[in-house]
């Protein structure tokens, strides 16, 4: 396992909780594989993980195992991955994880919990130097909170020595008075937590192994317990329900979209703007209102998004301009246009110079350099060539039922509007078609496609037609004033 070139710790192993069921989510989506900026919680926290160089990463599963086993082989194909059994409880959940260690390891097992998104790598080398410093049995990473609901207590003795950890459901009103918790994330050595982990029960409210009344009995057989507070506490928050996962997106958002901000780009709103974790954004790039970037959006440099923009996989090069605009894997060439009101579905290219515009769906389309399609138009499996203009509403009817067809169109070809085009067909280069024609075979280069038929003006229809109405009315007096 590395990160950055990195060779792994030999003596380091991480621990991943991610067995839990979540109830408070109300979800049948497993809590862990819930989303922020475009990757499940799990998927941070497996990231952090990695990027600490351990030996050995060992995720632990049970709830919805399957499918969080899965992601996990997606996220992180190097993790081990373990079941915990019948017995409930985090203590059991690192207990079965001993057992997929290497044989011997005697290094420092770090704990972490998948739910816990903005732990970072920083915070947990910090916590395995002060662990090692200070030759500790266990190591707690903690945090101070005003409102402590529902977290472990950490307890110190009169000298402020780690003395033990009460769950807030087994707590006194006295203890739950104290402000100091725990935040879930641990450093053992080895050999302490493989002697005095099996001696914990489940005799308490919960009817749980904790894995925190190792740490009572660590301090019981004199063993060192240290406890490093982290520096804001949200970096140890964990997400229990909707209403936590939306804070932590947003705390998460906002990082994303200041530290693109420090590295030139221009966001106009952050709290309108929204920028997925594998983003990449290009110096002189210009963000403006309401604008999501999702994905593995990539965007070059002095490009301009929004506002009221939604992209998601797609590429956007150099000084291209994409404005009102939902596009999904599309790719937009430099100095190209989009938009506003425009739906780029999946297998759009739009050339250099090229233009989509007002009220324009694109599918699985090809559209050259400098080639224009400017308004109220569909074009589906289609290959147009370079310098074209697409004429207003028109459209490539490109399935007839049962199976989707394509059809190309030439370099400098002058499509007027309304021409629909009936796949499978070819439009030459240089070829023109007619305001209104339905193109039903192939056009040579440089020909005119027209099927437009002589104009019949049958009098008196509506007045014979439609009597009593206000357009027959209007018609006679017109007649009349004509007569007069």
């Amino acid at each position: 396992m590395r990160e950055n070139g990195g060779m792994p710790d030999p003596r380091l192993a991480v621990v991943v909780l991610a067995a839990g069921q979540g109830t408070r989510m109300r979800s049948a989506t497993p809590k862990v594989l819930h989303t922020i900026a475009g990757v499940p919680l799990l998927g941070h926290v497996l990231a952090t993980a990695r990027a600490l160089d351990p030996a050995v990463v060992v995720t632990v599963v049970r709830h919805e195992r399957d499918r969080v086993a899965a992601a996990v082989a997606e996220l992180l194909p190097e993790s081990l991955v373990v079941d915990q059994d019948e017995v409930p409880g985090t203590g059991r959940a690192v207990e079965v994880a001993l057992g997929a260690l290497p044989a011997g390891f005697a290094g420092e097992i770090v704990v972490v919990s998948g739910d816990v998104p903005l732990l970072d790598v920083d915070t947990l080398r910090e916590l395995v130097a002060a662990h090692r410093g200070r030759r500790a049995a266990a190591t707690l990473l903690t945090a101070v909170l005003e409102d402590a609901r529902g977290y472990g207590r950490v307890l110190r003795s009169a000298d402020g020595a780690v003395d033990r950890i009460v769950e807030h459901a087994d707590a006194t009103e006295d203890e739950r008075a104290v402000r100091e918790i725990n935040s879930g994330t641990y450093v053992f050595q080895a050999d302490a937590v493989r002697e005095y982990l099996p001696r914990v029960g489940t005799a308490n409210a919960q009817g749980e192994k904790y894995l925190t009344d190792v740490v009572a009995a660590l301090r019981s057989a004199g063993r060192r317990v240290e406890a490093v507070p982290v520096r804001e506490s949200w970096i140890v928050e964990g997400v229990n329900d909707r209403a936590q996962l939306a804070e932590t997106a947003r705390r998460l958002n906002a990082m994303i979209v200041r530290g693109w901000q420090l590295a030139g780009v221009t966001v106009l709103d952050p709290a309108t703007t929204w920028i997925d974790r594998a983003v990449q954004l290009a110096e002189d790039v210009e963000i403006l209102p309401h604008t999501h970037l999702q994905g593995a959006t990539v965007v070059e440099r002095g490009a301009r998004i929004g506002p009221d923009t939604t992209l998601v996989d797609c590429e956007i090069g150099e000084e291209a301009t994409v404005s009102r605009t939902d596009g999904t894997l599309a790719v937009i060439g430099p100095r190209a246009s989009v938009g506003p009101f425009a739906y780029l579905r999946a297998g759009t290219r739009l050339g250099e110079r090229g233009k989509i515009g007002t009220f324009v769906e694109t599918k699985n389309a090809e559209i050259g350099a400098g080639t224009k399609v400017p308004h109220l138009s569909y074009v589906g499996d289609t290959t147009i060539g370079v310098e074209t203009n697409i004429g207003a509403g028109t459209i490539t009817a490109n399935y007839d039922g049962v199976n989707k067809h394509r059809t190309t169109i030439g370099s400098h070809v002058r499509s007027a509007s309304h021409t629909v085009y009936v796949a499978p067909v070819r439009i030459g280069d240089g070829a023109y078609t007619g305001a209104g024609t339905v193109v039903r075979k192939d056009v040579p280069p440089g020909a005119l496609a027209i099927t437009v038929a002589p104009q019949r003006n049958i009098e008196g229809w509506v007045e014979a037609k439609r009597p009593g109405t206000a357009a027959a009315e209007a018609a006679a007096t017109a007649s009349r004033e004509a007569s007069d």
